[in-house]
């Protein structure tokens, strides 16, 4: 395998990881840094989508303790089928969405200045949330009801379009939606198990004809460096929301949008159209 490849694999590995569970969106951000690395193509677009995997794996082991006792009890205790059901909920509304459109939103949307429209209205956005008064109905997760749920599931139906992020539409919808801040950011990274699963083997199968297995150790490369990274940004993201709002999340996404249009239009930096 090119050594060359090899380190794009791993740069788009640990921007993945640390862009993934924030709400800057990490397709977003993969999709500017894998145009500036000349990997935009099909394949490179099938493989930002698979090292989500990673990503998604790290929740899962940090939240080890959580997902056991959930899948231990299913069926037998009501707290653990209510968690179920409720994750089922939200999953739905993306997944169908994602199903009937995914393939026009390649087409049209996987593009810098898309996605630096998508930041830049999504802070904007985030201001405009925080800047609300929150009510609180739900502390814990585990106290959320199904309605909870499917109004986190519909506003996560928003980072269909990329730039938007998938984890800022989740977070900020649950805390206009009456859920607390830890609340919202948990149920968020325990929702991006189900439809991250699904979107990975769905693209990942769809596209498997120009996979070849020599990308075995770029995937590898790319899928190591998510997990790592993804576990050291969720840890510091929990840390984070005990004592800050979502505020500075919201002018990175605005300044670096802003920056992205810019160098577009004047030509600074010639990024693709598709």
């Amino acid at each position: 395998m090119d050594p060359t490849l090899l380190l794009k694999a791993l740069i788009l590995g640990i921007v993945e990881g640390l862009t993934e569970f924030l709400p800057i969106s990490s397709t977003g951000h993969l999709i500017l840094v894998g145009d500036l690395l000349d990997f935009n193509d099909e394949k490179g677009k099938v493989f930002t989508i698979a090292i989500q995997l990673g990503a998604i794996l790290a929740v899962c082991w940090e939240y080890r303790s959580k997902i056991g006792d959930v899948v231990a009890g299913v069926g037998s205790d009501k707290a653990a089928n209510r968690f179920v059901l409720n994750l089922l909920i939200a999953f739905m509304p993306a997944a169908i969405l994602g199903l009937l459109f995914i393939d026009i939103i390649k087409q049209y949307l996987f593009n810098p200045v898309s996605v630096a429209t998508a930041l830049v209205v999504g802070g904007v956005l985030i201001l405009w949330a925080e800047r609300r008064d929150h009510v609180i109905e739900v502390d814990q997760v585990d106290d959320m009801g199904w309605k909870h749920a499917l109004k986190v599931g519909c506003a996560q139906c928003l980072a269909l379009i990329p730039g938007t992020s998938r984890s800022g539409a989740t977070i900020i919808g649950g805390l206009l939606f009456g859920l607390s801040r830890k609340a919202a950011t948990e149920f968020s990274f325990f929702l991006a198990i189900p439809i991250m699963f699904a979107a990975t083997f769905y693209d990942v199968y769809r596209n498997r004809e120009i996979l070849e297995y020599s990308d075995f150790s770029m995937f590898a490369v790319g899928f190591i460096a998510a997990f790592f990274s993804a576990l050291l940004a969720v840890r510091a993201l929990i840390r984070f929301i005990s004592n800050h709002d979502f505020t500075v999340f919201a002018w990175y996404r605005i300044v670096f949008g802003i920056v992205i249009l810019l160098t577009a239009y004047t030509g600074v930096i010639s990024w693709s159209e598709a």
